[in-house]
């Protein structure tokens, strides 16, 4: 993927928004235990990844200059998705609630996305009335995305770490 191949970080953030739901429409008509295993890996892949990346450049350069609110309701919603996800990469099509947690965490992501996306509220809209370089950061993205995806297919992501919820354990 060229940095060019995007005009500025929000349209990188909406094609992933936009493959990853492809993903869920695949996860949902796929019949076989190896087809759904194939795409919930890398609908987890893609959303760890995608999280990444907002967490350690998007959001923090946003900080201070949208509502506090809306991006502290991002972490917690990106804390959710990281549960199911650290879930699903550990189980399998025949586990129990398989199934249901794909379609849980599908719908917590069409959630956070239309948060991000809505047109005069949201994030993406707040971003835009900003000084934030919205290109230099697209550069920044893409090249913490390129590093993400090879240690992807290399060694492989480490588990998703909530960082807003506090996860209790007995």
């Amino acid at each position: 993927m060229a940095k060019q191949e995007f005009t500025d970080a929000i349209a990188l953030l909406k094609a992933d928004h936009r493959k990853v739901e492809d993903l869920f429409e695949q996860f949902e008509k796929a019949k076989s235990s190896d087809r759904k295993r194939q795409l919930c890996r890398e609908i987890c892949t893609e959303l760890k990844i995608h999280t990444m990346i907002e967490e350690e450049i998007f959001y923090p350069a946003l900080r201070g200059k949208i509502e506090d609110d809306t991006l502290d309701e991002a972490y917690v919603e990106h804390d959710g998705a990281k549960v199911l996800i650290n879930d699903l990469d550990a189980a399998n099509p025949e586990d129990d609630f398989y199934d249901a947690k794909v379609t849980v965490l599908s719908e917590e992501i069409k959630h956070h996305v239309k948060e991000e996306e809505m047109a005069k509220e949201g994030m993406f809209a707040q971003a835009r009335e900003t000084d934030v370089d919205l290109v230099a950061l697209r550069d920044q993205m893409m090249t913490r995305k390129e590093e993400l995806m090879a240690t992807a297919q290399g060694v492989g992501l480490p588990v998703a770490k909530p960082s807003a919820v506090n996860l209790v354990t007995a």
